[in-house]
């Protein structure tokens, strides 16, 4: 028999207990973002159509649960029982099967049903930056230094026959969605403003798919921001890779008015122009991302007045960037005397090259906003049909805005405003207490040892606070 000094944790008994505990009790700064916003109300009008005048169960609180659901770690329906056993918090949560009729029922007029929606989420996003004051993403916007909106898409495999599911062109089977989020710059993270979704044979590089999912991102935002007619303004940049350097998407987004910033593919006779470059050793030395300080061994120049740039819009810049390879990094065709070379097209008429530069490499956050989806209900899509699925992006949407505004509002003042979904479920969402009623009113006691409790009860603070003075 084993000392007990030799065990390194406790061993209590285990038993299961009536107690008045809670789990996930810090979720409460998402029910109150909720609230903050007025997105259950916006949403509660949106569905009213798809609702039935006498269900327990309302549309937009069943989505709304859905979304609360993949923001604390679930990843199907199913996973609502994490609400369901804490009513206390989360309140009435329908059961599968109700939560399985709802879907089936938007599902059937699914194109008008996601306008709603859409609505829904935009009237929201625009308290929510309003709440969010000094901090809200649109502050400070103009043209040198626009408000960016970031386009990539992203491969997701079905592990089973789903429709429009069809075969990658990295050899899977899945869904290839297109996916636009609104960039909050290095003090933030991003938030969604457009998911496309499209079978896994749809092509990268589709003009007709970069401007449908850009017309829906322009969609989400504040009329102010927008010229008549919704058209856009140099105010918003639309950033990509190179997938959406192609003539038809860049003309549109000309007449737009729009500036961008988007991946470009240099021509077969690149070595020839890089030649010449270095004879007139017009390179630059390119800025660090972190403190915008000389990068050591990258350089960037502009290729424009050597390319022939017919049918391309007027006015778009090529600059073209070079460095070191990373050490194992494999060369490709396109590199040039042991350097990787990378372009990029621009209509910004001003601006240094490294900035400029510097600017179009930060689009790699848009990765990182894709991962965080990804851990928020894009990485399966876990209904059969693809009008379903095309309700759960919509959900996806929800859940992963919630966190945002939530961060954007609660937290303008800590580094949890750039925490992402894993570190946000383990320090703030999971946080103990209880769950009591005193003088008629339920009160949530956080406990007291955790080590987030008093930054979770200053964001729900800040968040309730902050209506009242509106």
């Amino acid at each position: 028999m084993s000392h007990p000094t030799l065990f390194f944790y406790p061993r209590p008994r285990v038993d299961i207990a009536p107690v008045p505990a809670v789990s996930h009790a810090g979720a409460v700064l998402l029910t109150d973002a909720i609230h903050a916003t007025g997105l259950a109300s916006s949403l509660r009008e949106a569905l009213a159509p798809w609702t039935k005048p006498l269900a327990e169960h309302h549309a937009a609180k069943v989505l709304l649960d859905l979304a609360l659901t993949l923001a604390i770690g679930g990843e199907h329906a199913s996973d609502t029982d994490l609400l369901r056993c804490e009513p206390g918090l989360f309140g009435d949560v329908a059961s599968a099967p109700t939560i399985s009729r709802t879907l089936t029922t938007l599902a059937q007029d699914a194109p008008t049903v996601i306008e709603a929606i859409s609505k829904a989420r935009r009237a929201a996003r625009e308290q929510a930056w309003a709440l969010a004051g000094d901090h809200s993403p649109t502050v400070g916007a103009s043209v040198k230094s626009p408000l960016v909106i970031d386009l990539d898409a992203t491969l997701i495999t079905a592990h089973s026959e789903k429709e429009q599911a069809a075969p990658t062109f990295k050899r899977g089977f899945g869904y290839h969605p297109l996916c636009a989020f609104l960039d909050h710059g290095s003090d933030g993270t991003g938030e969604p403003l457009a998911i496309q979704l499209r079978p896994g044979n749809a092509g990268s590089n589709t003009a007709a798919d970069h401007i449908t999912v850009t017309r829906d991102a322009l969609a989400q935002l504040p009329a102010g921001l927008l010229a008549r007619g919704g058209r856009g303004s140099k105010k918003i940049l639309i950033r990509t890779d190179g997938a959406g350097g192609t003539k038809d998407f860049l003309a549109w987004l000309q007449r737009q008015r729009l500036a961008y910033s988007v991946g470009f593919t240099l021509p077969a006779n690149t070595p020839d122009l890089l030649e010449r470059i270095d004879e007139a050793k017009a390179w630059t030395p390119a800025y660090d991302s972190e403190d915008e300080g000389i990068r050591e061994g990258t350089w960037v120049a502009e290729l424009t007045e050597l390319l022939d740039l017919q049918g391309w819009p007027p006015g778009m810049r090529v600059i073209v960037r070079k460095e070191r390879p990373h050490p194992g990094a494999q060369l490709r065709i396109t590199d040039h005397e042991g350097m990787r070379i990378t372009a990029f097209a621009t209509n910004s008429p001003r601006g240094q090259l490294p900035v400029l530069e510097l600017r179009h490499r930060r689009r790699a956050r848009c990765e990182d906003r894709i991962r965080n989806a990804k851990d928020m209900g894009l990485e399966k899509f876990p209904l059969q049909g693809f009008a379903q699925n095309q309700i759960w992006c919509q959900i996806i949407q929800l859940a992963s805005e919630l966190v945002a505004w939530m961060q954007t509002i609660a937290f303008t003042r800590h580094d949890a405003r750039k925490w992402e979904p894993k570190r946000l479920r383990a320090r703030l969402f999971e946080i103990p207490a209880t769950l009591v009623r005193r003088a008629r009113h339920k009160v949530l006691h956080l406990a007291e040892h955790a080590p987030e409790a008093v930054r979770v009860l200053t964001g729900v603070n800040r968040l309730r606070t902050t209506v009242a003075q509106t």
